[in-house]
């Protein structure tokens, strides 16, 4: 039973988050509104309610099952990525680079710096 209720509360704040962005008329991915709501939530009680750390353990232990669809998704596509591969690969390259270079930054800018004596 705390299973299937922690991925209810999982599935409410997703859609709470869908809610949200259909509402307001943003233009961010309701999940990841609801994800944010979430976060804040976790934050708030300091630890994960038990039936929630059930409910995501559960899908994680599930988790390749999710990777179906997108599997499906792809060999239905198959056409579009043969015409499209090259614009794929190039967004893919720089939008990694990207990522990296940004994550880098944002590592430095976060942690503390190291003081060393000079010789």
């Amino acid at each position: 039973m705390k299973r299937i209720a922690g991925v209810l509360i999982l599935i409410v704040y997703h859609q709470l988050g869908e809610w949200l962005v259909r509402l307001a008329g943003w233009t961010l991915p309701g999940a990841v509104v609801g994800m944010l709501l979430f976060f804040l939530t976790l934050l708030a009680l300091r630890k994960p309610p038990e039936m929630v750390t059930v409910g995501a353990d559960f899908l994680l232990r599930h988790l390749a099952l999710l990777f179906v669809p997108a599997g499906v998704g792809v060999v239905l596509l198959l056409e579009l990525i043969r015409d499209q591969w090259l614009a794929m690969l190039v967004s893919l390259v720089i939008s990694t680079v990207l990522s990296m270079l940004f994550t880098g930054w944002l590592m430095q800018l976060l942690m503390p710096k190291e003081h060393t004596p000079h010789d």
